[in-house]
Formats: C-alpha cells, sequence, structure tokens
C-alpha cells in the first residue's frame, strides 16, 4: 500500500479528510518526508499500520494488515459527476480514477456487487448529506426499492439523490431537509425514472 492511500483509507474511516502533516505526525516522520515518499511512491510498512492505527483511534483492516484484499477494495470515483441535493445538476463528463476504500467503510459491503464514488451538491439533504460531501453508491441490479433508503437516480436528464418510498401507483421522493417539499412520480412516467443505486456510505467534507 502506498502513503497516498493510506491517507484515503484514514480520511474514508473517520469520515474526514486528513493532510500530509496529519499523517507525519501519526507516523513520527515530516511532512516533508511525507511528500517526498509520496511522490517516489513508496509502501507503507507493516509498522508504520500500527501508529497509524494508535495515533488516529480506529482499525484499519480486519484482518491481517498483510492480506489486504479483503479489508480494501478498489473503486470508480467519478470526479466530474455531481448528484445533485437540491434541484439537479447535469452531469457534463465522466472521468474517472480508482480509489482504495475500507470495506467497513461501505454498508453491506459485498465483493460481488459494484460500487462507484460521485459527490454530492446542495443542500436538500442536509444534514444526512452536505454539499461537496462524496457518496459511494451500491450500483442497482434490479431490486425493488427499499423504502426511505437513500438512492441516487436520473430523471428528465438530471441526477439526484434522495429518499424513495414506492407505493402502487407512484414513487415518493423525499428530502431530509425540511425545508424542501416531498414530490412524487406517477406510474406512467416509472420509465423516465432511471435508478442509478443506492447510497452506501457518506464520506463527509471538510467545513
Amino acid at each position: 500500500m502506498k502513503l497516498n492511500e493510506l491517507i484515503i483509507i484514514i480520511s474514508n474511516q473517520l469520515g474526514e479528510q486528513i493532510n500530509q502533516s496529519m499523517l507525519a505526525e501519526s507516523l513520527g516522520i515530516t511532512r516533508q518526508t511525507v511528500s517526498n515518499r509520496i511522490k517516489n511512491d513508496s509502501e507503507v510498512t507493516v509498522s508504520e499500520l500500527n501508529k497509524a492505527e494508535e495515533y488516529f483511534k480506529i482499525k484499519l483492516f480486519s484482518q491481517n494488515k498483510n492480506s489486504l484484499d479483503e479489508s480494501v477494495t478498489y473503486i470508480d470515483y467519478y470526479t466530474d459527476v455531481f448528484a445533485s441535493c437540491g434541484n439537479g445538476s447535469i452531469v457534463f463528463s465522466s472521468e474517472k480514477k480508482k480509489l482504495p476504500i475500507a470495506t467497513t467503510m461501505i454498508q453491506g459491503y459485498s465483493k460481488h456487487k459494484l460500487y462507484s464514488m460521485i459527490n454530492a451538491t446542495g443542500n436538500s439533504m442536509a444534514p444526512t448529506i452536505d454539499n461537496g460531501d462524496k457518496l459511494i453508491v451500491e450500483h442497482w441490479n434490479g431490486e425493488q426499492i427499499q423504502d426511505n433508503k437513500v438512492y441516487v437516480f436520473c430523471y428528465n436528464n438530471e441526477f439526484f439523490v434522495k429518499r424513495l418510498s414506492k407505493n402502487i401507483d407512484e414513487i415518493i421522493i423525499k428530502s431530509d431537509n425540511p425545508e424542501y417539499r416531498a414530490r412524487t412520480i406517477s406510474s406512467k412516467s416509472f420509465n423516465d425514472l432511471i435508478l442509478i443505486g443506492k447510497i452506501v456510505s457518506v464520506i463527509k467534507a471538510l467545513d
């Protein structure tokens, strides 16, 4: 594992972004050393993993630290895809990169499921999801909508993050922010809604 990957995993566990200086302090080295090692793709030692766990008071891996395949998964992070927690956000591009994510951060994680990460914008789902948060999505695979779970979906060419509930003849779209009223999609418009997936983790942005 590389140092830059360790920063991402620790940030995921803490629910907030850590920087190179914080990692350096946890490992007992200088920030410049961390920066140089990141540039050189330096590997993290088991001893350093232990130091990071103790400093941040987290458990990085549930298995042996030399067996990361069951403790970390790599998912696609769509850096320019924004799902709106408000009035909708059109996707202009779909550039992506692979990010390591601790599987303990993903609710109901399964190696047989497909996950990706996108950005949230807007405040209609506050305080559950705030503007700038990163969202891990479990991709939809034909399952029924689970009432009151948070989903990302596309409707009228715009992406939204909302709580969904399904009745016989309508889908109810709800926001966590009480300033936003609930909306409905009638059965005749069901085919216009494209369900992308369920939100299974929220990585909070720095204030």
